[in-house]
């Protein structure tokens, strides 16, 4: 990975250090308030003039690819989650994924999920939110054999196993309702945390705001680690009027970046991408600069609009600031992707693409997952605590997220709350 020293960079490490005390008794308070999800995961991107994460995952389904030194931690890090958070008294664990059963790199995800939590000590079974008249066997993309059984209460093999904690892997896209109704087991993460009901625009809401109060403590510009964020809402691709709206909200709000960026000397031409307000795999995202380039759609980009996973259609979208990346890889355009276990950086990998340049999304197809461990990112200037800036955007992610689900009220069954530096 390469990443040139920048201003932006080095002016929120510095702050972090010499504020260190402070900015952990803030993080420590925020988590101590919130219920947060076993695992999570953020895409980062790094302008030099501005770092942020662009998209954060309730659901992971990269785990494969983190750095194999921080695999050996992470079984340690799920067991202090799981025993601060349930107690001990959790022994056998299932994990609910997606029914892609001709996935295997999905598959080896949820193998890699699998063998961290039993390297921890608990019993893991598989399942998926469906009722199984017989188990499916599946293979992953290195040849491991997966077993997937019923995850519905009423199945011999559920009463047989008795699991104590529900793990999703399932970002319920799709409500799942069904299955949801006859679930009593505590479930992390909840399900209605899914992409059933949630919002990009609330996560970048909240995440914003905690950027403002981060920045208030650390003793920085919040423009540093923002990244603006709109909804449109009643969003209808196939309307000529709704993609006129679209048009000059886009434009509107590409003219006050311009602004923004012209009074901080900012040399880089405004742009922004219109993404679905509940969407994930990199589906329906698409980069604009200018209101005409939104009135000049061809079909192929209305059709890239029109649906997102689950063929459910788009309906509302939001206009998010474009934020290049000065990152590379062996010349290719990259961007890390950030994991957390609880609260704390448990790994991660870079997402290469030599298909797409440093302004365009390279979680599409084509992209590439190299090497990038968290302890790569760790920064001793000064004898300075090993903070690192593009882990404070993953963590300011994580309180976005209790804060999502507090919004909601949404639950974590028989969740005990702690604040970070009690695990």
């Amino acid at each position: 990975m390469t990443t040139p020293r920048n201003i932006s960079r080095d002016i929120i490490h510095d702050a972090a250090c010499k504020n260190h005390d402070k900015i952990q008794a803030w993080f420590q308070e925020k988590t101590k308030q919130l219920e947060y999800p076993i695992y999570s995961s953020y895409d980062i991107r790094d302008a030099s003039y501005k770092i942020s994460n662009v998209d954060a995952n309730i659901y992971p389904a990269g785990f494969n690819n983190i750095c194999p030194t921080d695999k050996e931690a992470a079984p340690d890090i799920f067991k202090k989650y799981i025993h601060v958070h349930y107690g001990e008294k959790i022994k056998k664990i299932l994990l609910i994924t997606e029914e892609h059963t001709k996935n295997p790199y999905y598959m080896e995800n949820v193998a890699t999920i699998q063998d961290l939590l039993q390297q921890a000590g608990f019993k893991v079974e598989l399942a998926f939110p469906k009722d199984l008249s017989e188990p499916i066997l599946l293979q992953s993309s290195t040849g491991k054999m997966l077993t997937f059984q019923s995850g519905y209460e009423n199945s011999e093999f559920f009463k047989t196993y008795n699991p104590d904690l529900v793990i999703s892997n399932n970002d319920f896209s799709l409500s799942l309702k069904e299955w949801s109704d006859q679930n009593s087991r505590p479930t992390n993460p909840p399900r209605e945390l899914g992409w059933y009901q949630r919002q990009k625009s609330r996560y970048f809401k909240h995440y914003n705001d905690l950027v403002n109060q981060f920045s208030a403590v650390a003793g920085i510009d919040p423009f540093l680690l923002r990244v603006e964020t709109e909804e449109f809402l009643n969003f209808d691709i196939n309307s000529e009027d709704s993609r006129n709206e679209l048009a000059d909200r886009v434009q509107i709000f590409l003219d006050k970046l311009a602004v923004s960026y012209k009074q901080r000397n900012i040399d880089q031409k405004p742009f922004c991408f219109v993404k679905n307000n509940s969407g994930t795999y990199g589906l329906a995202v698409i980069k604009v600069s200018s209101a005409a380039e939104v009135k000049e759609w061809t079909y192929n980009s209305r059709k890239k609009m029109k649906a997102a996973k689950g063929g459910r259609d788009v309906e509302e979208v939001i206009i998010q600031e474009g934020i290049p990346s000065i990152v590379t890889s062996d010349t290719a355009s990259a961007e890390p992707v950030i994991y957390m276990i609880g609260c704390e950086l448990a790994g991660g990998f870079l997402r290469t693409h030599t298909e797409k340049s440093s302004t365009e999304s390279l979680n599409s197809p084509g992209a590439v997952y190299k090497k990038l461990c968290v302890a790569d990112l760790a920064d001793d200037r000064s004898n300075c605590p090993k903070e690192n800036v593009y882990g404070w955007t993953a963590k300011l992610g994580l309180l976005a997220i209790g804060l999502e689900a507090q919004e909601m009220n949404v639950k974590y069954k028989d969740y005990i709350k702690a604040g970070c530096g009690s695990i």
